[in-house]
């Protein structure tokens, strides 16, 4: 069973059980392929001790020096890390989601700021180097919202939208409320 605990050291002793051997043994298999790239090491664990992803993602991050899976505590120090507009357009995002649905709580999961009811996700959003995604975390939303949508690359999963968006709040507030009948 994967482990909640953010910290990567939560995973030994599950790593020390599944495989066999303990953990000092495992930092001097490190050690031999200390100088390859991630890749290369977890395919080293995968390939040669029969490590599952998230094990073998463990203990290479571990030993590189990524003691937490945890890189933002809070939303405000998410958008601390990101392009100014990036953050401007984010906040505003969840602005107008908030006002109109209060209930909703603005948290951290997945290293990412989202909007979600006490169990589900309803909105999410995310910065790469040159736009933003915003994720309803509903295919049949994305779907339902795709010919509204004209002039956005649709993924599969996401919508890609500008650094500088003009937020189209009817649309926000249209997906959360969609995303918000589907769960309940």
């Amino acid at each position: 069973m994967p482990t909640r605990d953010p910290k990567r050291e939560a995973h030994f002793p599950a790593i020390e059980k599944r495989y066999g051997e303990p953990m000092k043994h495992w930092f001097a298999v490190m050690k031999s392929v200390a100088g390859k790239r991630y890749p290369e090491q977890i395919a080293h664990l995968r390939e040669n001790y029969g490590f599952s992803q998230a094990h073998a993602n463990a203990l290479v991050m571990f030993t590189r020096g990524s003691t937490t899976a945890h890189r933002h505590a809070t939303p405000t120090d998410y958008f601390k890390t990101i392009d100014p507009q990036q953050a401007r357009t984010m906040k505003g995002m969840f602005k107008v989601l908030r006002a109109a649905y209060p209930e909703l709580k603005l948290v951290i999961s997945w290293n990412q700021p989202i909007l979600r009811t006490e169990k589900d996700y309803v909105f999410g959003a995310s910065a790469t180097s040159k736009y933003l995604l915003i994720n309803p975390f509903s295919k049949a939303v994305i779907d339902a919202f795709t010919p509204k949508l004209k002039g956005y690359r649709v993924l599969k999963h996401t919508i890609t939208i500008p650094n500088d968006w003009e937020i189209d709040e009817k649309l926000l507030v249209a997906m959360a409320k969609a995303r918000i009948k589907e769960i309940r």
